[in-house]
């Protein structure tokens, strides 16, 4: 995840990014996304059904692609467990306090 995932939504935090350096990043993380959503098929999380720590990593990093106005509707996998972490009662208790509840 660190160096393939995180690393692929770094360039598309920088607002100067010019639109080919933007189109070549997404490019590179559609790829990664696509790989990512074919681990989680048939999966409830990353590990199988038990929620590990490699969880609240990953829901962090795809938590991004909707700050950064990416649908991730080409990877249902990954939408429906972003939405399976998201509505784990410990993810909502801690929204309201980083202003994302």
């Amino acid at each position: 995840m660190a160096t393939e995932l995180h690393k692929g939504f770094g360039p598309l935090f920088n607002p100067a990014l010019p639109d080919a350096a933007r189109k070549i990043a997404l490019e590179n993380l559609q790829g990664r996304l696509g790989y990512a959503n074919q681990q989680l098929a048939g999966k409830q999380f990353l590990m199988g059904s038990g929620f590990t720590v490699a969880d609240c990593y990953l829901a962090t990093v795809l938590g991004w692609a909707g700050f950064l106005k990416i649908d991730l509707a080409p990877w249902p996998n990954l939408g429906a467990y972003l939405g399976r972490v998201m509505a784990r009662p410990a993810v909502q208790a801690t929204l309201p306090g980083r202003g994302l509840g």
